[in-house]
């Protein structure tokens, strides 16, 4: 389904809803039924954050040439170091 604008000359623009390719030039206005045009605008088109963008691209490369992994990776945890206040903790 697409949206699509038509302006009426008595009561202004009004939005509807057709599968795509299928909006005449002209429509009847819903609340004066006069016969409007169809007006072409720019499609809504939003811009993504570098992290969504990023992360897209990935997955896009993914598909032609995918990550070989030849073991499992390390744990997090063993990469951290122990806080110091839990040297002074008594052992069993």
């Amino acid at each position: 389904m697409a949206t699509y604008e038509y302006t009426c000359p008595g009561c202004g623009s009004f939005d509807v809803r057709l599968a795509l390719g299928t909006a005449p030039a002209t429509r009847e206005c819903p609340a004066c039924g006069r016969d409007s045009r169809r007006v072409y605008s720019a499609p809504a088109l939003t811009r993504t954050s570098p992290t969504v963008r990023a992360s897209r691209e990935r997955e896009e490369r993914s598909r032609e040439a995918p990550e070989i992994v030849s073991g499992v990776p390390p744990s997090r945890r063993a990469a951290r170091r122990p806080h110091p206040a839990l040297a002074r903790l008594p052992r069993p």
